[in-house]
């Protein structure tokens, strides 16, 4: 991020040295044939069919299931709790007003419950991902190097011949 002086000293310019190097060709569908491949010809496996590959496969399945069976519920959950505290603030300050020790009332202990309750999903998603995801995931990762590694590979080969 940049300051520019002069004319334009209140403007920001956000570089990203990386952009153009990351976007180029990304999630684009190449129409060209390759020079030694005929027009007939099936074209070579790209990257994006080792992903899509990957994406069917049974593995990237299950460590989608496994994210959203603890995502989901815990979303709706947190949701829930959170549409309670308000509700309850709204329609029962009575309730919320009642102290409970000292100064500290229900609705005290309640909005730092919300506090809490962040805190412990956090933890508790970070613990999943870790025991239930982290690892199937790192070997589909290595899956799909592998399988870009040997294209590459073959790519290579079929160029020195």
């Amino acid at each position: 991020m940049d300051k520019h002086d002069g004319r334009d000293a209140g403007t920001i310019r956000l570089d990203d040295p990386w952009y153009d190097a990351l976007a180029v060709g990304w999630g684009e569908i190449e129409e060209t044939v390759p020079p030694h491949q005929a027009p007939g010809d099936r074209p070579a496996p790209g990257a994006s069919d080792i992903y899509l590959e990957v994406q069917r496969s049974a593995a990237f399945q299950e460590v989608r299931s496994r994210y959203r069976r603890f995502v989901i519920p815990a979303t709706i959950g947190f949701f829930l709790w959170y549409v309670a505290y308000v509700i309850a603030a709204t329609a029962a300050p009575g309730l919320m007003a009642r102290p409970v020790v000292g100064a500290v009332n229900v609705a005290l202990l309640a909005g730092l419950g919300q506090f809490l309750t962040t805190f412990l999903l956090t933890w508790a998603y970070a613990r999943h991902a870790r025991l239930r995801r982290d690892r199937a995931a790192l070997d589909l990762r290595w899956t799909v190097f592998e399988q870009e590694r040997d294209q590459e590979r073959n790519r290579a080969r079929e160029e020195g011949r």
